[in-house]
């Protein structure tokens, strides 16, 4: 069976659905992690009403999908699965879902916590955030370069983790 690995989308995503559908027909699944971000009222000291995420299509889609093939490499897992949404989004809603099948857990939590860090320091996104200033565009990847060398990556040679 095929599964579809990476999907971007403006509408939301159900979390008992997406991993019943990762877990279908795979009686090796022994463990599933998951992450799911959702858009929070506060960030950098600043009160924030709403964000909006862009994305270049196919070459988003491609650079995921490169990110799911490195975790495949890296980790014993069955398989992955990443939902990001774009467009508006108010505080609450949420924004990604990475999903991850193994065998045992170990595997599946830090091939869940690899892919979120690769997600949120190499996948072309752009996130703008309103707020009571008004609307400025965020760049998170500085800050979360740490998460990258955790891994033994370094930011400047991650690229779209071919």
């Amino acid at each position: 069976m095929t599964r579809v690995r990476v999907s971007i989308q403006t509408e939301d995503f159900d979390l008992s659905a997406e991993v019943a559908a990762l877990r279908a027909g795979d009686g090796g699944v022994g463990a599933v992690a998951s992450f799911i971000g959702t858009v929070r009222d506060k960030n950098d000291g600043s009160a924030v009403s709403a964000m909006e995420l862009e994305h270049y299509p196919g070459m988003t889609e491609q650079a995921i999908e490169n990110m799911i093939d490195s975790a495949m490499q890296r980790f014993d897992i069955r398989t992955a699965r990443v939902v990001h949404r774009v467009g508006p989004l108010a505080v609450g809603e949420q924004i990604v879902l990475v999903a991850v099948s193994s065998a045992h857990r170990g595997q599946a939590f830090e091939a869940c916590e690899f892919l979120m860090d690769y997600l949120k320091t190499q996948a072309p996104f752009w996130k703008k955030e309103t707020t009571p200033a008004g609307t400025r565009w965020v760049d998170a990847r500085e800050t979360d370069d740490a998460a990258l060398r955790r891994w033994g990556i370094e930011a400047r040679n991650a690229g779209l983790c071919a």
